[in-house]
């Protein structure tokens, strides 16, 4: 497969990550090794984007606060960054705005990279011509080949992709132009059962080519709900998130009984948007 055209990928997570784990960067690298494994695809960077303040999930603390911990958590990662733009919405933004927001960014740079690279040398300099040539075939050689402009993919865990189940929680469109345009990876968990709730969802079967399932065969049942309440409880989360965001969290004492009631009597914004459409 060395000589045939390998799609370059963008996986893109959208999450509260609230606080991030382990698990939330293990989930970009078993991404990474399933795709590139495939001979089709050569994955490139991973984007991690916290969801706004707007987003009114219960025990949701600041936006500022889980970037911070998100930057802290990738900070020695060569592939793998943080992105803030969806976190300083003033509004709750749906997941397929921000995938087209990110894929609109590559399609840009990729014209402003084609307008700035170097003009061909005229015609008339045979020699020079010749040489540019010669280094260009050496080159497309050696390194294999790629289409276009990377593409942006979703990469979530078994629970992201159960959601679309959830009433109201996702508009019917959205999921469709997820799974149709850009397309899902997966991570399946131990008691999940996603190749039956793709069997199961007319739409997800019809693009199942574009969802990828990647069993993850080293259990690690880490979620941020677990480490929340570990903090509540004055439990350790050492070696379960990372230790830079541990220490992050204690000295700003993030997770409390009093974050525990953040958003308790509020309805989480895809829902009140959702159900208020419904009834329009």
């Amino acid at each position: 497969m060395e000589n045939s055209e390998k799609t370059e990928v963008v996986l893109l997570a959208c999450g509260s990550f609230n606080p991030v784990t382990n698990m939330h960067l293990r989930l970009f690298e078993l991404a990474k090794d399933y795709l590139n494994g495939t001979g089709k695809y050569r994955v490139i960077k991973g984007i991690i984007s916290p969801v706004g303040d707007a987003y009114n999930k219960k025990e949701l603390i600041p936006a500022h606060h889980r970037v911070i911990m998100a930057e802290l958590a990738t900070k020695n990662s060569k592939w793998v960054e943080v992105d803030t733009w969806e976190s300083l919405q003033k509004e709750w933004i749906e997941t397929v705005k921000v995938l087209r927001h990110h894929q609109e960014k590559l399609e840009a740079s990729n014209c402003d990279h084609q307008q700035n690279s170097p003009l061909l040398e005229r015609p008339g300099r045979k020699r020079k011509w010749t040489e540019q040539r010669q280094d260009s075939s050496q080159k497309k050689s050696l390194d294999p080949k790629t289409k276009g402009v990377p593409k942006v993919k979703l990469l979530c865990g078994a629970d992201f992709l159960e959601s679309f189940g959830v009433p109201n929680l996702w508009k019917s469109e959205d999921i469709t132009q997820i799974v149709a345009d850009y397309g899902l990876i997966c991570i399946t968990r131990a008691g999940s059962d996603a190749q039956k709730f793709v069997y199961e969802s007319d739409v997800l079967w019809k693009y199942r080519s574009n969802i990828h399932l990647v069993n993850e065969w080293i259990t690690n049942d880490i979620s941020s709900t677990k480490i929340r309440r570990a903090l509540r409880r004055g439990q350790s989360i050492r070696y379960l998130v990372p230790e830079l965001v541990q220490e992050y969290i204690k000295k700003h004492n993030l997770y409390s009984s009093e974050s525990e009631d953040r958003n308790v009597d509020v309805i989480l914004a895809p829902l009140q948007r959702n159900t208020a459409k419904a009834k329009a």
